[in-house]
């Protein structure tokens, strides 16, 4: 690409930040292309658009945290997840916690001050509203009740109609389900034990019965760029309410053990051209955020971003709250004094 043809995309991206419109994708393309230091402005752009349109009601930043309520023994193939169990990772295992313990995982992060938390379970998902599923409703149930202003959250797999009604019913906040990279790679980067058509189908079932979708997906399994923006044009045509985005954490005993991390600066053209193609829309950083991009997570979070999960992950370790507290006020601060 020429520095004139760089020049060009650059400025035809700004059009994001004085109409608030989504990038076009032939744009999005150009831009993909990037180096050296036109990234940098790409990546100014992209924090200058999501402090003009993207800044949550009454806060800066959308923090949530989560909890592995039911961990490993799934029949599914993800490769880069250490609780299939057609990987040989080491990971603990257990059936789905009891309320109690669930309340009592929650009231710690409640004490800390944070008002999202997300149940998770390990498995396809529910196609009905089983014993289990039943058991789920009536945790989420004892959460709100027990935890005034608390939005309870769900990441349970795949699901069919009965149970997507009855989380509209127990006013679940968001229901979490990733379609991880570019729809057309699915099933090679992925997993071929199910069809991300499914995924993509419980995210339509869930937005007609009116919950709000937490759809991204991950960064570092093998895809190009290209396929990574193929990824983020494919998420516009699913009306999703919050886009998390991880980096790949490798886990011994996965596929994917050993594979080396992105560059850094495809992973922030990647964030910067997420925020333009969905200059509305919450952008959450989750996994890899401490482990992998540690001492360039802040400038992560500058690319466009407006969230991220703070504590752990479901296998992979996270950071202590009281640090993320910190780290938030100095986003907000630099937020704040860089705002258009």
């Amino acid at each position: 690409m020429t520095a004139t043809a760089i020049h060009e995309a650059v400025r035809r991206a700004y059009g994001v930040l004085e109409t608030g419109e989504p990038l076009p994708k032939e744009v999005a393309l150009e831009l993909a292309d990037l180096g050296g230091e036109e990234v940098m402005d790409l990546v100014s752009l992209a924090n200058k658009v999501r402090n003009r349109y993207a800044s949550p009601a009454g806060e800066s930043l959308h923090t949530c945290s989560i909890l592995n309520a039911k961990s490993g023994v799934c029949g599914e193939n993800c490769r880069f997840c250490a609780q299939s169990l057609h990987n040989g990772a080491e990971v603990e295992q257990y059936k789905l916690l009891s309320n109690e313990e669930a309340l009592a995982a929650a009231g710690e992060v409640y004490r800390q001050g944070v008002r999202r938390f997300g149940i998770v379970t390990s498995g396809y998902g529910y196609r009905t509203a089983n014993p289990e599923f039943l058991r789920i409703i009536s945790m989420i149930d004892r959460l709100r009740q027990e935890y005034p202003g608390l939005q309870v959250c769900a990441s349970l797999g795949m699901l069919g109609e009965e149970p997507a009604k009855m989380l509209a019913g127990h006013h679940v906040a968001h229901y979490n389900i990733n379609i991880q990279v570019a729809p057309a790679r699915y099933g090679e980067l992925i997993a071929d034990s199910h069809s991300v058509e499914a995924r993509m189908e419980t995210v339509r079932r869930l937005n007609r019965h009116g919950i709000p979708v937490c759809c991204g997906g991950i960064l570092g399994v093998g895809e190009s760029m290209r396929d990574r923006i193929d990824f983020l044009y494919a998420l516009q045509e699913l009306d999703i309410a919050v886009i998390p985005l991880n980096v790949l954490v490798p886990i011994d005993g996965t596929p994917l053990e050993g594979t080396a991390t992105l560059p850094v600066t495809d992973i922030l053209k990647t964030f910067a051209i997420c925020r333009l193609a969905h200059p509305r829309t919450i952008i959450k950083f989750a996994a890899g955020r401490e482990t992998v991009m540690k001492d360039f997570q802040g400038l992560l979070m500058l690319a466009g971003a407006n969230g991220f999960l703070t504590g752990g992950y479901l296998t992979t370790r996270g950071r202590d709250m009281e640090d993320d507290r910190r780290f938030m006020r100095q986003l907000e601060h630099f937020s704040a004094v860089t705002a258009p």
